[in-house]
């Protein structure tokens, strides 16, 4: 298949037509059951037959190469419009917005997804309006480090400018770590494929130390008018932060809760999201809840799922289809309604002996998901960011205590045993 084609079914007429950029399948099944036509645009190798009966038009092409990209959109709109454009990717967002600016489809501002995109650009703008202030610069070289250790104290935060998925959050502590960060960084960026990233880690983000609890916001905005759907607390694990562990509806005091909610309207204002979801990062730390970062997206780790069995609410049809009038949109935050948990499964580093458990756990009445990918054989890494996780398991119960604990007893009966090499 050539690196641009186009995969085309007939339109039915009568129902507006939105394009889904990059994402997983069950985005484009979800936009077909809304009544809505699909232009699905994504990379040739992620397409297959399991697509044809949800996809009106595929467009597919590398569309991490907006250069490209654009004008093969604006031929393919002139002849098949859409109405709309959406991506819940990472990846996607920026090329969507893009499509959106050039289209004039009004739903994505460039300028929000961008500053969302570059963490230090966030922070300065929050930090010039006094919204959640965070000391914090940009750096490249050890120098750097010692100049903000001296001016701001040990420890801090360090991570990439514009990436997700925990890559590169380093906590530097002590003397040890100003000397490695900067080789930390160039290791990260020899592993891994350009295309696999937002933006180089040729610099790093240099923030205050923020303790406390880490929990993430789940917004729906609706022309501006901002929606708190969910609260999900973290569990945060390994050498770096990657996160383990998610639970909703939050377990942290209402009133506590209450103030979350207004710093992230307020801030949600402050970065100019109009439409559609949000992801939002927030430390509740000794001196208030602080925004760690956001996202014009919904939050990955099977939030979405967490969301919808908590709050009975899917985020993925609100985002896909309230903008076009195919959900009616949320008029208040919705109330919790059971509870629900991921943990994820986190073997220690070595080759794969044994996989054993997973028959007992599917049985479970608790259980929603278990996933498991690696058998006998393969390489545990060492985990350094999310994608090294091995599997999760995914349960409900009648309130997230009850959740927590199916979870928690569920994981701890898949059993993967591994082997350190020798």
């Amino acid at each position: 298949m050539s690196r641009e084609s186009t995969h085309a079914a007939p339109r039915p007429t009568g129902r507006p037509t939105i394009a889904v950029v990059g994402g997983k399948p069950k985005l484009v099944r979800k936009a077909h059951e809304l009544g809505m036509g699909v232009v699905y645009i994504q990379h040739p190798d992620q397409y297959d037959r399991a697509h044809w009966p949800y996809v009106d038009r595929a467009l597919l092409v590398d569309y991490t190469d907006t250069e490209r990209l654009l004008p093969l959109v604006r031929a393919l709109h002139q002849v098949h419009p859409f109405d709309g454009v959406v991506s819940l990717y990472e990846l996607g967002v920026q090329p969507a917005a893009l499509i959106d600016r050039m289209l004039g489809l009004g739903g994505y501002s460039v300028e929000t997804v961008d500053l969302l995109l570059d963490k230090w650009r966030m922070r300065q703008r929050l930090n010039a309006l006094g919204i959640s202030p965070v000391a914090a610069a940009v750096g490249a070289t050890e120098r750097d480090l010692r100049d903000f250790a001296a001016a701001h104290g040990l420890p801090f935060f360090v991570k990439p400018i514009c990436e997700a998925g925990s890559i590169g959050v380093f906590a530097v502590r002590d003397e040890a770590d100003l000397v490695a960060i900067p080789g930390r960084f160039r290791e990260l960026e020899a592993r891994f494929d350009p295309a696999d990233l937002v933006g180089p880690l040729d610099r790093f983000l240099m923030e205050e130390f923020l303790d406390g609890p880490e929990i993430s916001v789940e917004t729906l905005s609706f022309d501006g008018r901002h929606v708190l759907v969910g609260v999900t607390d973290k569990v945060l694990g390994g050498p770096g932060f990657v996160e383990v562990g998610h639970s909703s509806p939050s377990r942290h005091p209402a009133a506590l809760l209450r103030e979350v909610e207004r710093l992230v309207v307020t801030f949600l204002d402050a970065v100019g999201l109009r439409h559609g979801p949000g992801h939002t990062e927030v430390k509740l730390t000794g001196r208030g809840p602080r925004i760690v970062e956001s996202h014009t997206r919904i939050g990955g780790d099977r939030i979405n799922e967490l969301t919808e069995i908590a709050y009975g609410v899917d985020m993925d049809r609100y985002a896909l289809g309230a903008r076009l009038g195919m959900v009616e949109p949320l008029a208040r935050p919705p109330l919790p309604q059971a509870g629900a948990a991921i943990r994820f499964l986190t073997p220690p580093p070595g080759k794969v002996v044994e996989v054993t458990g997973a028959d007992a756990v599917r049985a479970d009445p608790a259980l929603v998901e278990l996933e498991i990918s690696v058998e006998p054989g393969d390489e545990v890494p060492r985990l350094t960011w999310s994608e090294e996780r091995v599997g999760h398991v995914l349960a409900r119960g009648e309130t997230v205590e009850e959740a927590v604990a199916n979870c928690e007893r569920l994981a701890a009966a898949v059993r993967i045993r591994t082997e350190a090499a020798s």
